[in-house]
C-alpha cells in the first residue's frame, strides 16, 4: 500500500488535519482535559510551525503528525528543540511501514529548517505500554501525573534519532 504525505500549509488542510484528530479524539488516548489537549493539537496550527496528514492510496486521510519549536518553560525561545505534539493513525494502518514512513519522512522536513535542531521531545500515556518500542527511539526523562492518567516524557538527540529511524531506508 502507498501513502504520501500533506504538510498542512493551507487554511483547507489545517482544518482538515484538526477534523481528524477531533473524530478520532477518543482513540488518541491523551491524558489531560479537551481544552488541554486541543490546545496542543492545535498548537502546530496556532503557532504557524508544522501539521502534516497522511493520505492512502486512496485519497483518504488514515493518519496526522505535527510539532512546534521551543518549550514553554523557555518562553519558546529554545527554537532548537522540537516537541512532537501528536503522531496518530488510524488502526487499520498502525501495523503497517506508515509509522515509520511518517517518522522518516518528519526528520527529513525537521533537517530542512532554517534552525538547526538539536533535541526531540515527546509525551506518551504510559497505560499504552510503548516504552520498548520507545526506549529504541529516546531516553524517558520523566514520569508525570496528570488528572487523567500518567505520562512519560521521552528526549532524543536529533542527529541519532535521524540516524536511527533512517537507516531503515525507504522500500
Amino acid at each position: 500500500m502507498s501513502y504520501y504525505f500533506q504538510v498542512c500549509s493551507s487554511e483547507s488542510y489545517q482544518q482538515k488535519y484538526l477534523i481528524f484528530l477531533l473524530e478520532h479524539y477518543n482513540e488518541l488516548n491523551l491524558p489531560y482535559s479537551f481544552p488541554v489537549s486541543l490546545s496542543f493539537l492545535a498548537s502546530p496550527v496556532l503557532l504557524t510551525k508544522e501539521a502534516f496528514l497522511c493520505f492512502n492510496n486512496e485519497d483518504e486521510v488514515v493518519g496526522a503528525f505535527s510539532y512546534i519549536c521551543g518549550t514553554a518553560e523557555n518562553q519558546y525561545t529554545d527554537t532548537h528543540v522540537v516537541q512532537i505534539q501528536i503522531i496518530f493513525f488510524v488502526e487499520k494502518y498502525r501495523r503497517s511501514r506508515l509509522f515509520l514512513e511518517s517518522l522518516q519522512f518528519l526528520v527529513q522536513y525537521i533537517s530542512q529548517l532554517p534552525e538547526s535542531i538539536v533535541e526531540l521531545r515527546f509525551w506518551v500515556p504510559v497505560h499504552l505500554r510503548l516504552n520498548r518500542l520507545l526506549a529504541k527511539l529516546a531516553v524517558r526523562a520523566a514520569t508525570w501525573e496528570t488528572a487523567q492518567g500518567v505520562i512519560d516524557e521521552y528526549h532524543a538527540e536529533f542527529k541519532e534519532w535521524q540516524d536511527y529511524i533512517m537507516k531503515f531506508g525507504n522500500k
